[in-house]
Parts: C-alpha cells; structure tokens; sequence
C-alpha cells in the first residue's frame, strides 16, 4: 500500500512556475513508477508525465514536454512536477499516482492504483 499526498498548487500567472510535490508513505516507494495526471473542469483525468522506479526514464504528455519536469526523491519518498512556463490551459486539479510495478508505459489512469488527493492550479493570463 502507498498514500500519497500532493501539495504545491496554487495560482500563478501565465509564464510562471509552480514546484509541485507528491508526499508517499506507507511500504514501498522506491518500487513504484509515478505518475502525474491532471483533469480539468469538465474533462477527463490526463497524463502528464511518468518517471520509472529509479528515476532513470521520464516520459512526458506532448502538451507537458520542454515545459514540465518529473523527478523523484526516493530517500524522501517524494515525486516532483516542476512547471515552468505554464499557461492558462495548464489550469486543472493535478493527481500524483503510484503504478504497482517499477517500470510500465501506462499512460492510462485506470491501471494506476495508487492516489493522491489532488492540488488545484489555477494560471492566469
């Protein structure tokens, strides 16, 4: 079992930045792919980006790539989502997730089993 938490939402404005975290306890981490979503008002919950179990591949959503970084810390238990020169349909409640295998190109939600609660952003042009 993992519970993870997001914090690190916000508004900011278009071209800003926010450093999104993705707090994980409970008895694996470090063996967990993570995963970020978002879904916005009215709309499906999206990929965004994807990091493997060491932190050695990352796959980003085309609408995330050159813009958005995913990392991990497994020492610290945590998954980041730095969002750099965001826009205003970047707006959305955005989810970490933990995939119950180390490695996977799942971009689908359904077959991620592990979530966060969610952290609303908010970009304004």
């Amino acid at each position: 079992q993992v519970q993870l938490v997001e914090s690190g939402g916000g508004l900011a404005q278009a071209g800003g930045s926010l450093r999104l975290s993705c707090a994980a306890s409970g008895r694996t981490f470090s063996t967990n792919h993570m995963a970020w979503f978002r879904q916005a008002q009215g709309s499906e919950r999206d990929f965004v980006a994807a990091i493997t179990w060491n932190g050695a591949n990352t796959y980003y959503a085309d609408s995330a790539k050159g813009r958005f970084t995913i990392s991990r810390d497994n020492a610290k238990k945590t998954a980041y989502l730095q969002m750099d020169s965001l826009k205003p349909e970047d707006t959305a409640v955005y989810y970490c997730a933990a995939h119950k295998l180390a490695f996977t190109r799942s971009r689908l939600s359904a077959e991620y089993a592990y979530w966060g609660q969610g952290t609303q952003v908010t970009v304004s042009s």
